[in-house]
């Protein structure tokens, strides 16, 4: 999750869905960039051989043009230039002819692929081999039953024969996740979460994966469910299927498909949840109004957004919320790392695999500067772009001047930019009268939770023409010809268009871990019915459990130097208002 705090005034009841937008009737368009493709080819990387032929007419004109005069011989190159024209033309169709039979007898998915592409191959690979639902069947997953090699069926997802892919996938993210498998091993015996059912919905990606695995090392029995409809790694949905766990999700599902697989992990038969694990409270929602006898015997719940937990403090002020809930967004380390460090790398990424954009030079906005604008600004004006910033905090205003960016209004440089980035968590950041003045080729993206921060719904109109052009690219173009680029559909650009580094996550999931814990085994009365954030010894403790892997070492405080400080030698070093 990736976006920066900034409550509204809305009910929890009357929250609109993550994914209220209706998609638009997308053409399988032939634009990118402003130009439109082709089906054949471009530029050949061998060179093109001159013919005998025509070396004999280039020496033909040259003598005469020495012995000629100036006006006979301005005709004769005349002349002789038709004749190189007409030569070169002939020498370029015989050397390009059989070449152009073989690339017309590429399928017509790949022949409509823009040849100018500069995302190299290898990459394009990688990603699509973990996400891109273009190579898959297209069919929808409820339409079929599949089973795992040992015959259990409880799970949906796109296609189960890439349990070995995704295997894989986890098992290198898994060398990037220390703190989990020392989990595992310090824990593991004694089962802390036996007994636990644990109801999760995140985003599905190789990372959760090795959370969701651990839950279960750890004695807990689960069922997941995507929070995002793009972010799922098919691959890695089929290795965790394969391996036992309920999992309902695929990459590219419908708001139908999304709320149905959520249902599928609520109101399982046999089996009734009693902790949640909830990336944007969505899971937390459907609960408590779908299922309201199922969500006051939950023991806990356990949200990592801001969207969530901001949805949970609404239950908790209007007396409805039944259950004790740790708010993990609000953690240091969740704040710290995951929204700061890991959006600072992960948004580049995602850029430059959707649009191949060099940011140089360009004009960027940045709305919002918390922890997630923070890590946008510094990323992309480390690569010479202009950054301005939109905040309403005069707080976090002050503090991106100090850093040395502008701080304005949107609709006072939205003529000029070259790219609009929102990270606020709140709704309609972008509106249509800032859409109807960008300037032409103007990219726009969300690094928040939901899509709710770029108002989509206004752009669902007749005279609005919408093409897509790559996988999670679309071009809306108005009448004038003028077009805008869009990225997923306003939804979260990293986890829609790339990956995020699997060390960062760690950090997130293993809090995740040690929340869930806490709430399975505290005693009757240790937490009341309302959210709380963990002690700061816990997040001191997580932190601990990666210096490792940076061969980091910390200082030990001598007994004086405790005594003078008046803390323990062991911790918590910082009181709990410390801001780090």
């Amino acid at each position: 999750m990736a976006e920066e705090k900034e409550h509204t005034a809305s009910s929890f009841e009357d929250q609109p869905p993550p994914y209220d937008s209706p998609d638009p009737h997308m053409e399988e368009g032939a634009v990118l960039n402003g130009r439109r493709r082709e089906d054949e080819p471009g530029t050949n990387d061998q060179a093109v051989k001159i013919s005998p032929d025509l070396l004999r007419m280039l020496k033909a004109a040259e003598s005469r043009r020495a012995s000629e005069g100036q006006d006979r011989d301005n005709t004769e190159t005349s002349g002789t230039d038709e004749q190189v024209t007409e030569a070169l033309k002939t020498d370029m169709q015989i050397q390009f002819s059989d070449q152009k039979k073989e690339f017309n007898k590429l399928p017509t998915k790949t022949a409509r692929r823009s040849l100018s592409r500069s995302i190299s191959q290898s990459s394009t690979d990688s990603f699509s081999s973990v996400g891109s639902e273009s190579s898959e069947d297209e069919s929808s997953p409820k339409d079929r039953i599949q089973k795992n090699s040992k015959g259990l069926s409880d799970f949906c997802i796109k296609n189960i024969k890439q349990a070995d892919f995704g295997r894989k996938e986890i098992e290198i993210a898994l060398q990037e996740m220390p703190a989990l498998m020392v989990l595992r091993k310090r824990a593991g015996g004694e089962k802390p979460l036996a007994g636990a059912k644990v109801v999760g919905c995140t985003h599905i990606t190789a990372q959760t994966a090795v959370l969701i695995e651990t839950l279960c090392v750890l004695g807990a029995q689960c069922r997941w469910a995507a929070c995002n409809i793009f972010s799922t790694q098919n691959a890695v949905a089929a290795a965790l299927a394969e391996g036992g766990v309920s999992v309902f999700a695929w990459r590219g599902e419908s708001e139908d498909d999304f709320w149905w697989c959520i249902d599928q992990c609520v109101g399982a038969k046999n089996w009734q949840p009693n902790m949640i694990l909830d990336d944007g409270g969505d899971l937390t929602h459907w609960m408590y109004k779908k299922y309201p006898s199922v969500f006051k015997r939950i023991k806990g719940i356990v949200e990592e957004s801001v969207t969530g937990v901001h949805r949970l403090y609404q239950l908790s002020k209007a007396g409805k919320l039944c259950v004790p809930a740790i708010n993990v967004n609000d953690s240091v380390t969740k704040q710290k790392f995951d929204n700061l460090y890991c959006c600072k790398e992960s948004l580049l990424d995602g850029l430059k695999r959707t649009t191949d954009i060099m940011f140089g030079g360009k004009q960027v906005v940045v709305c919002g500067y918390g922890e997630v604008g923070k890590g946008c600004c510094t990323a992309v004006k480390a690569l010479g772009a202009i950054v301005y910033v939109t905040e309403v905090d005069p707080i976090c205003a002050l503090q991106a001047c100090m850093d040395g960016f502008r701080v304005i209004k949107l609709s006072d440089v939205i003529r000029h930019v070259d790219m609009v980035i929102t990270c606020t968590g709140n709704r309609n950041v972008v509106r249509r009268e800032h859409l109807d003045r960008m300037k032409n080729g103007c990219i726009i993206c969300n690094m928040g939770h939901s899509n709710s921060e770029i108002d989509l719904v206004s752009l669902q109109t007749a005279e609005l023409r919408w093409e897509r052009v790559r996988p999670h690219v679309d071009h809306v173009i108005w009448p004038d010809g003028r077009r805008i680029v869009l990225l997923a559909k306003g939804r979260l650009l990293n986890l829609s268009c790339s990956t995020v580094p699997s060390c960062v996550l760690s950090i997130t999931a293993t809090t995740q871990a040690l929340a869930l814990i806490e709430l399975h085994n505290a005693p009757q009365g240790r937490y009341k019915q309302d959210v709380y954030l963990l002690p700061k010894k816990m997040d001191e403790y997580v932190a601990g459990l990666h210096l490792a892997t940076f061969d980091g070492h910390l200082t030990e405080l001598t007994d004086d130097q405790a005594k003078y400080l008046g803390i323990s030698k062991q911790g918590p070093f910082k009181p709990t208002y410390y801001r780090y």
